[in-house]
């Protein structure tokens, strides 16, 4: 029986992908707490636990709470991997990846709710300061704790 690898993934070290989650997911929920807040309040006026956790606001907190933090997940294996890819040991070329990596997936966006979409300069300063922190932040916070696995550093 021959064993199946996964060769072109590169290898990030567990503890980088679990703190560099955290980090992300309290980046997302400081944006987002807001409306976990509105749901708390919500809960403590219901008749009964049972009545709001039956509610469709208790439903969709829990969905935006998990896919937050699988979506944290997933892009924090992204950046340790671009990173350890790279070979990037400095602070200053993590900033610069982490630069690259939030040029590529955030400017497109808040171009378009700038110029497009007419959005309020408040919300869309809110959301850019959110990505920097998402890719820029995320990228330092790594390359402070380290990403790349033990076997790896023997090489």
């Amino acid at each position: 029986m021959t064993s199946y690898t996964i060769d072109y993934l590169p290898p990030v070290k567990p503890s980088a992908i679990a703190l560099g989650t955290v980090f992300n997911h309290a980046a997302n929920l400081a944006v987002l707490t807001p409306i976990f807040g509105e749901t708390y309040r919500r809960a403590q006026h219901a008749d009964s636990k049972e009545e709001f956790i039956k509610s469709k606001e208790a439903a969709s907190a829990a969905v935006l709470y998990g896919s937050t933090l699988v979506g944290s997940g997933i892009q924090t294996y992204a950046v340790a991997a671009v990173l350890n890819h790279c070979g990037v040991l400095s602070y200053k070329g993590a900033a610069y990846i982490g630069g690259l990596i939030f040029a590529a997936t955030s400017v497109p966006q808040l171009v378009t709710q700038v110029f497009q979409e007419r959005r309020p300069a408040e919300l869309v300063a809110v959301k850019a300061a959110v990505s920097a922190v998402d890719t820029i932040g995320l990228s330092l916070f790594l390359t402070w704790w380290g990403t790349m696995p033990a076997h790896d550093l023997l090489r």
